[in-house]
């Protein structure tokens, strides 16, 4: 009796909760307010400018790189050790300064013997003049062709022929800087071994030339003599001006022409450093706006108008030229488009605007 008893308690209490979960819920449905959902339509706000026609800096942009307008391999004439070094890489050296220089006391010993044949050889040739009947330290009466036999006969000109190998012979153990610049590319250290390959280059970095592209279409907007902006991907808050000095007047197979402008250092700028390099030209009597005012509909480009109505109007427009931040643009004829100066153009806020959407001006 008693087991039959407590299995029937667990039923009871189900029963018992089930009915309490009911009417909770039923009082809930009750006592929540009934909430209806109410769609405001969405009013864009929008930045505009009063269009009007000015001069508009067409741009060429382009990539190049910078090179050295003197620029030179400095090459020991000999081999040896090193023995002088006055420089390290960067050193900045005036014309005629010894670079560096070759321990070679064999050559200095030739240079020495060499000038010591070359005084035997004076004074025979001097007694053999004299034997002729010519007074001694003057050889302005001497006929040129006697003049030239006594050289060879007391082996004067090969005396000198052997000093002035010599000489050269000892010159090739020096490295001295043919023009002021700074040196570079330097390997070696002193006491190496140095052979013929090329110790270290000189560089006149005080000027230099950049080398860039341009389409063969674009070839009548390069002029020589214009000026270009340089600005170096190293730092592209620096801009220096250059002006274009040369134009390659081929087109190679890429449809492309080599121009060459010329930039100032002012210290900041690496010989081979990878640059930027703007071209710019005035054309006058443009109507411009900025290029956030032109945006894609139907795969073609257009700006929007603003009018009193409070709504955005598109309009077809075509794009005669562009720079880095601004279009000079012409209604769309073939969409009978019109433009005019005056117009209200809008510059923000149109990515997502259709035709007669309403918008509202920003503060």
């Amino acid at each position: 009796m008693n087991r039959r008893l407590f299995a029937s308690i667990p039923a009871i209490l189900s029963v018992f909760i089930l009915g309490s979960c009911g009417n909770s819920a039923s009082n809930s449905r009750e006592e929540a307010p009934v909430e209806k959902l109410q769609y405001a339509a969405r009013v864009n706000e929008v930045e505009v400018i009063t269009l009007e026609r000015k001069d508009f800096c067409r741009q060429l942009l382009s990539n190049g790189k910078l090179k050295a307008a003197q620029k030179s391999k400095l090459v020991f004439g000999t081999s040896g050790k090193i023995s002088t070094l006055n420089v390290k890489n960067g050193d900045r050296v005036s014309a005629g300064a010894l670079i560096a220089g070759l321990d070679r006391p064999d050559l200095v010993l030739s240079l020495e013997s060499a000038r010591l044949s070359l005084k035997k050889a004076e004074l025979d040739l001097s007694d053999f003049l004299v034997g002729q009947g010519y007074p001694a330290g003057d050889t302005t009466a001497v006929p040129a062709q006697l003049m030239e036999t006594a050289r060879i006969r007391s082996g004067y000109s090969s005396a000198r022929n052997q000093l002035s190998s010599a000489e050269h012979d000892v010159a090739g153990t020096r490295i001295q800087a043919p023009f002021s610049g700074r040196v570079a590319d330097i390997t070696l250290q002193r006491y190496d071994q140095a052979g013929q390959d090329a110790f270290c280059t000189i560089i006149d970095d005080s000027s230099l030339d950049v080398e860039f592209p341009v389409l063969e279409s674009e070839y009548s907007f390069i002029t020589s003599g214009m000026p270009v902006k340089v600005r170096p991907y190293a730092d592209g808050t620096k801009e220096y001006s250059g002006t274009v000095t040369a134009i390659n007047p081929t087109v190679d197979d890429k449809g492309q022409i080599r121009v060459t402008a010329r930039v100032r250092n002012d210290g900041s700028l690496l010989d081979g450093m990878n640059v930027k390099v703007i071209a710019e030209r005035s054309i006058p009597d443009q109507l411009v706006v900025p290029r956030s005012a032109v945006v894609i509909r139907d795969n073609l480009d257009v700006l929007f108008t603003w009018t009193d109505d409070g709504k955005a109007h598109w309009t077809y427009v075509t794009i005669l030229h562009s720079n880095g931040d601004s279009y000079a643009v012409e209604a769309n004829r073939n969409r009978n488009a019109s433009l005019s100066e005056g117009d209200k153009v809008i510059i923000s806020g149109n990515l997502n605007l259709a035709d007669n959407s309403e918008v509202a001006l920003k503060n």
